[in-house]
């Protein structure tokens, strides 16, 4: 059942906030409120999250409207309660939340995105690892293309988690509105440019993203992307990757006296499972071919940071995005984004997903026995379609951005041009128009509807 916003609103109500003492990096307020019942007392939490100075969160801007407007109503009122905001409207639903629209009163339209789940659901359908770990990761990012978690508010019924507003949609609904439904080269090199860096930098944190499709590419309203929506994500144990120095000519090697195990990838053996009803006409996974390495000496020294050591054996993602790996059991890590990253431009290229059938069993045996096929119409260039075959290829341990990651990728002939180092320089192919608050406001009125704000 997803909560209204009348329920939301009702569950909060009679709060009262206590400002704690503030750090000299974090200015956090506590609420501790006793709510009668019938039958007992209750007690509620909030807790704005971490606002950060430039020393917590380098890269945050040092004027972010939003968090200014909360410093005000702080300062304001001292102390920051839930009258201070309004519940608009209800964004979108996944799988363990809805998303509503939120506006920070006396902020001239300050609007958020604040992720509400019900405690009680999560626990029924044993959904708290999965928000407590996209909490814990919305609290330690710090780049331009992810989130911003502005304050986490819990109650007895609810989790919320409140971050910004992108005005601008998603790039599925966005894909959808172009005049053949699929972008050109240069829109699609823009937008997967900057998942790669921020791929590249979930990696560099130790996290593996693993839910990656346009549903989840948030447009700003400066026309830069945003990934969203971590409770699929896969965090290892460390705070960080550990980072190798190497040449882009040539894998990391983590210890330079240490040669490469000679033993088969085990996806060389393994059977896959599929339906009983289909068998493979082909084996799962390519065998893997020796191939002579070229050594250059003219090859330049790259520092990656890739989360090789991370696994997991759970099955989660969109059907259409799973990677083999996944499909087949046998245990997946950070290649499993790089995967995601080739279905992702393929999708932006032709509108379509390449191993989608007409059910999920068989979108499952084409992802691990079907090759990839590339639709003639439109016309997609050499270049890019090279790309997509090497991201696309089954065996993990020769997916391109398996052991190497964004550095590899970064280097191929696709990104020619791309000036990585200043992204957020480069004009969008598409700039959202400003959004104002009456044309966001709206009645919740409970039914589902295509929702092009999130």
């Amino acid at each position: 059942m997803q909560p209204s916003v009348d329920d939301v609103a009702d569950d909060f109500d009679n709060l009262s906030i206590n400002s704690t003492a503030t750090t000299a990096t974090t200015a956090t307020t506590a609420i501790e409120t006793k709510r009668s019942t019938s039958s007992c007392s209750e007690t509620t939490t909030w807790t704005t999250s971490s606002i950060a100075s430039s020393s917590a969160k380098p890269h945050a801007p040092s004027h972010d409207p939003c968090r200014d407007a909360i410093r005000r109503v702080q300062s304001e009122n001292a102390t920051l309660s839930l009258e201070d905001l309004r519940f608009v409207r209800r964004l979108g639903s996944g799988d363990i939340g809805s998303v509503y629209l939120v506006v920070l009163k006396g902020s001239k339209g300050c609007m958020f995105a604040a992720k509400v789940m019900d405690k009680k659901e999560l626990l029924t359908r044993n959904k708290e690892e999965r928000a407590r770990i996209e909490r814990e990761i919305l609290e330690t990012l710090d780049h331009p293309f992810l989130p911003t978690l502005y304050a986490t508010l819990d109650t007895p019924r609810w989790s919320c988690l409140l971050t910004e507003f992108c005005p601008g949609g998603d790039l599925h609904v966005l894909r959808q509105n172009q005049p053949d439904k699929h972008f050109d080269e240069a829109a699609v090199r823009f937008y997967a440019s900057e998942v790669v860096v921020a791929l590249e930098y979930l990696h560099m944190m130790g996290i593996v993203y693993r839910d990656l499709k346009p549903e989840n590419v948030l447009i700003r309203s400066d026309g830069h992307i945003m990934l969203t929506d971590f409770d699929l994500s896969l965090k290892g144990d460390g705070s960080t990757s550990k980072a190798h120095l190497v040449s882009d000519q040539n894998p990391p090697i983590t210890n330079p006296s240490e040669e490469y195990p000679n033993d088969p990838p085990p996806f060389a053996t393994s059977s896959c499972i599929l339906p009983d009803c289909i068998a493979p006409a082909v084996s799962c996974f390519h065998p893997k071919h020796k191939r002579k390495k070229r050594f250059d000496r003219r090859g330049t020294l790259q520092i990656v940071a890739e989360p090789i050591d991370v696994r997991s054996m759970s099955f989660v993602g969109t059907h259409e995005y799973l990677a083999p790996e996944i499909v087949s059991g046998e245990g997946h890590g950070n290649a499993v984004d790089w995967w995601t990253l080739g279905i992702f431009i393929f999708e932006l290229f032709y509108g379509v997903t390449p191993f989608k059938g007409v059910g999920h069993e068989l979108t499952l045996t084409n992802i691990v026995a079907r090759a990839l096929q590339f639709p003639k119409e439109p016309t997609v260039a050499g270049q890019a379609k090279d790309l997509m075959l090497q991201l696309l290829i089954k065996d993990p341990t020769r997916r391109m951005g398996s052991t190497m990651g964004a550095t590899a990728i970064k280097h191929h002939p696709f990104f020619d041009g791309v000036n990585w180092a200043l992204l957020r320089c480069t004009k969008p192919p598409y700039i959202p128009r400003p959004v104002a608050y009456r044309e966001s406001a709206g009645a919740d009125d409970g039914t589902e509807k295509p929702i092009e704000f999130y």
